[in-house]
């Protein structure tokens, strides 16, 4: 196993393949950006026995498919179900691209997927959306840290917000009101995220995946969220506690949109740098989702007695 000299501040990366020449491209690649830092491991036991030896140092995995004594999936299979390695992100590189087989990775924990030939672009965006993720669940685990209270007292709770900053602030104080505060803080965060970018600013799946093509998410925010006509929206949530369970009640002043097709990550779109955030909210942070027809207001449930023994699976 080779290893370099690790910054904590930058993202790190465990880079898993039985080919030294495809790891060797790998480093290369993630070379060209100096906020990443790379691990190698050979097979997937000598990746899980780095995981555990270094608990908490590895941001993201990178990780083939196909390897000899343990494959991509058994990896998977073990941290997701492992409380200390199942939020890691991993990205899977596969020559195994039919819809079947990727359903197969999803369903071991997989949001990110890499088909060989690798691209080198392709492979920088995708790393780069996993980046911006664990980077952004690093910031709001962080801040919640700091936000002490006896949350538990909280019964019922109204709060509007309007911007995407906004909303990661209310993430990261609502998260404590659930049984398991990390759980819940990434779900929320992206069901929040959504609200905003999805319902009141109406960027839709298509034109998303074009702005952040073209490096001009961002921008389109801001300038949207400076626009008379969007403006004025906001996003209204109400958190109560019951005696069965926990309600988070999310409403946008959008136009609503097709949230059957985002409930799970659809093999057709597991190559694509963005589009998980729902399916993550379901999968990993609530024991359901409840939306209304419109797709402009959704309930995520966590029932008291199912909470701890929620399946959970790796972030994206």
């Amino acid at each position: 196993m080779k290893n370099q000299t690790l910054g904590r501040e930058k993202i790190r990366i465990l880079a898993v393949d039985d080919n030294p020449t495809s790891l060797r491209l790998l480093e290369s690649i993630l070379a060209r950006k100096d906020e990443y830092d790379v691990v190698t491991a050979v097979n997937g036991r000598e990746a899980l026995a780095y995981l555990y030896g270094n608990t908490g140092y590895i941001d993201i995995v990178l990780l083939d498919r196909m390897m000899p004594e343990m494959d991509g999936i058994e990896v998977c299979e073990v941290m997701k179900a492992d409380e200390s390695l199942r939020f890691i992100p991993v990205i899977m590189q596969t020559a195994a691209s039919r819809p079947s087989e990727i359903s197969e990775g999803i369903k071991a924990g997989v949001f990110y997927y890499l088909t060989k030939p690798l691209a080198p672009e392709t492979l920088l965006s995708i790393v780069s959306s996993a980046a911006k993720q664990v980077k952004q669940h690093r910031q709001l685990r962080s801040e919640m840290r700091q936000r002490k209270m006896s949350f538990g007292l909280v019964q019922i709770l109204k709060c509007t917000y309007k911007t995407l900053e906004e909303g990661e602030s209310l993430a990261t104080l609502l998260a404590n009101f659930f049984p398991e505060p990390d759980l819940a803080l990434t779900g929320i965060s992206e069901l929040f995220i959504n609200a905003v970018e999805h319902g009141n600013l109406n960027i839709n799946y298509e034109l998303k995946s074009a702005l952040v093509k073209d490096n001009r998410w961002q921008e389109e925010i801001n300038s949207r969220l400076a626009d008379p006509f969007y403006r004025s929206r906001k996003v209204t949530v109400v958190f109560e506690r019951k005696v069965d369970a926990c309600y988070l009640q999310i409403t946008d002043e959008g136009e609503g949109f097709d949230w059957k097709r985002y409930l799970d990550v659809d093999p057709t779109r597991a190559t694509h740098n963005h589009g998980r955030g729902i399916a993550m909210a379901n999968m990993l942070s609530f024991t359901r989702l409840v939306f209304n027809e419109k797709g402009n207001q959704v309930t995520g449930i966590v029932t008291h007695l199912e909470s701890s023994a929620k399946q959970s699976y790796i972030l994206s």
